[in-house]
Formats: C-alpha cells, sequence, structure tokens
C-alpha cells in the first residue's frame, strides 16, 4: 500500500500549463473584480437619465406646442435641406429618422397643420413630395435650440465645466465606439 501512495505522491497532479502571453499581467480570476455587476448599474443610470433629459426637453417642449418627435422631424428637415433649395424627401425622412414612412406622414401632417413645414411637388418627378421648412419653422428651430439648451442645463448644473468636458469626451467615445448607429 505504501508503494502506491508513493507513486501517487511521484507524479504531479496536473501538468503545468504553458505560459500564454500576458497571463503573468493579468490578475487571477479570483481577484478580478466583476464588472458584469457595475457594467449593469451603469446601464441603469444610463437609461435613467436618458428618461430624466427626456422629461427636461418635454418639459420645454410645451411651450412651443410641438411634441420630441415633431421637433426631431424639423431638425432633420433643416439638415437635409440643400443650398440648392432642395428639400427632402419624405422616404429621406424616414431613413434618417428610421422609422416607417407612415410615422413620417403623421409627423407631417401635424407640422403641416401648424404651418412650419409644407409638402411641395418635386420639379423634376411629380409623384415626388418634398419636405420643406417654412418661415415659422425656422422660427420654431431657433425656439427649440433654446429649449434642449434650457433642458441640459437643468441635468447638467450639478458639474463643473471640468466635469462637463470630461463628460463630453466620454460620451462621444461611446457614441463614436459604438456599433449601433445613434
Amino acid at each position: 500500500m505504501s508503494n502506491t501512495a508513493e507513486t501517487r505522491s511521484d507524479k504531479p497532479e496536473r501538468p503545468e500549463e504553458p505560459e500564454r502571453p500576458g497571463k503573468s499581467e493579468r490578475p487571477e480570476k479570483s481577484e478580478r473584480p466583476d464588472t458584469r455587476a457595475d457594467d449593469g448599474m451603469l446601464a441603469e443610470q444610463l437609461l435613467r437619465l436618458t428618461r430624466r433629459l427626456h422629461r427636461a426637453q418635454k418639459r420645454q417642449l410645451e411651450p412651443i406646442g410641438i411634441t420630441p418627435g415633431q421637433a426631431r422631424l424639423l431638425r432633420v428637415v433643416a439638415r437635409f435641406s440643400l443650398p440648392d433649395g432642395t428639400s427632402p424627401r419624405m422616404t429621406d425622412l424616414a431613413r434618417s429618422l428610421e422609422v416607417v414612412p407612415r410615422a413620417v406622414t403623421t409627423l407631417v401632417d401635424a407640422l403641416e397643420e401648424q404651418g412650419r413645414v409644407r409638402r411641395v411637388p418635386d420639379p423634376a418627378n411629380r409623384r415626388v413630395i418634398r419636405i420643406e421648412l417654412t418661415d415659422t419653422g425656422r422660427t420654431t428651430l431657433g425656439d427649440l435650440r433654446s429649449a434642449r439648451r434650457d433642458a441640459v442645463e437643468d441635468i447638467l448644473a450639478p458639474l463643473t465645466t471640468v466635469q462637463r468636458k470630461q463628460l463630453g469626451g466620454l460620451v462621444s467615445t461611446l457614441i463614436d465606439g459604438g456599433t449601433y448607429p445613434c
């Protein structure tokens, strides 16, 4: 029996694992913090912050008489409008907003009723309808910029200038490094 015990003790329990590059630089598994819980909390905080920003912006938009969706459509129409006077088509707007064309129709109907946009026929193709801003729509865009700044100021008020710059850099990194379009 002692023979068997000696034989067992002479054999290594497991062959040594070959050293992998960078392995010695990493902490042992038991020493590594579990970042999944921290990441989950961070994700929840980002969602709460996003909801808070949306509520603040919605409060700022109420006096203007426009919904967040309508505000977004106005911004997209302004961005797509070219210096030569060419305005975006409904399909361009739907693609940019990442919504179905029917949703754009509903938004355009409301904004047209308010006098902020108008439908105009495409001079090259009568079947195509383009959407352009009216003077009232351009004025509304200025009001929207102010409302957005006020909403963001409400949220960022506790931060110093340095902290705001740091946050801006971090958010830019997340947006630019993401795999999903924003």
